[in-house]
């Protein structure tokens, strides 16, 4: 079926370095595993209706399910992505996915906690805090439940900045310890002042213009059906479902 995804040569050389040792029995083809795990993450099916052409479908959500857990899709992202070479802009932003009733049913586990699930004014998200590149390309991706503060993301993400020259951000990251953070850093900040600042903040509006770029790449994660709908419950193999969008639309 011409329809199909299927990885090439060239893509699964650069992902064979990260696949985890096989122990016992070999894995079944690691093409047509992938390839299937892929169709389903951007189609938004459910494992049971995965094409013939890739298998089982319980050997495509064994695998998807126990490589996401290993962290494995999260590491061939952030391990492709290390090769960006970017030196002189990046740009922050977060933006919220809807959590569907499959991922927010039965009650959240530990009274509460560790689903990473929580109530806007939108309903029951999930928000995603991303740091790009100049080119707009996904360097650090991170999740957190839908109600938790700008700051709380970039906090995260802060340690992970490649060593560069700006960085872009919206009204949200204004804040003088955050932009204190990034001057320390030796990074200049590009963040107009909230509205109700005493003292006006400068700010280059030309070189902002360019944050659309971050909007644009959540646009383009969305367009993966698993990644614009949260159906997992666990935020681990969600955040795998993201890696996996960013992988093979941005680094492969």
């Amino acid at each position: 079926m011409s329809d199909l995804f299927w990885l090439t040569d060239a893509e699964m050389a650069r992902l064979e370095p990260y696949f985890p040792k096989s122990h016992g029995k070999p894995r079944v083809d690691d093409r047509r595993v992938l390839s299937g795990i892929i169709f389903i993450n951007r189609n938004g099916l459910r494992w049971r209706d995965a094409p013939v052409a890739y298998g089982p479908h319980k050997t495509l959500y064994n695998r998807w399910k126990r490589w996401s857990d290993k962290g494995i899709f999260a590491l061939m992202m952030a391990g492709l992505a290390a090769e960006h070479g970017e030196e002189k802009t990046v740009i922050i932003d977060a933006t919220y996915l809807k959590a569907h009733s499959t991922a927010t049913s039965l009650g959240v586990k530990k009274k509460g906690r560790g689903r990473l699930i929580g109530r806007t004014k939108g309903g029951m998200n999930t928000k995603l805090h991303a740091i790009c590149d100049s080119q707009g390309r996904p360097l650090n991706l991170f999740v957190t439940a839908g109600q938790v503060s700008d700051y709380i993301g970039a906090r995260a993400l802060l340690s992970s900045l490649p060593d560069v020259d700006w960085l872009l951000g919206d009204r949200g990251y204004d804040a003088d310890w955050f932009r204190e953070a990034w001057k320390d850093k030796g990074i200049r900040a590009c963040i107009p002042g909230r509205k109700q600042r005493n003292n006006a903040v400068r700010y280059d509006k030309r070189r902002y213009k360019r944050r659309n770029r971050i909007e644009i790449m959540f646009g383009r994660l969305k367009d993966w059906r698993r990644v614009a709908t949260r159906y997992d419950r666990c935020p681990k193999v969600f955040l795998s479902a993201i890696a996996l969008a960013a992988l093979v639309i941005y680094w492969l």
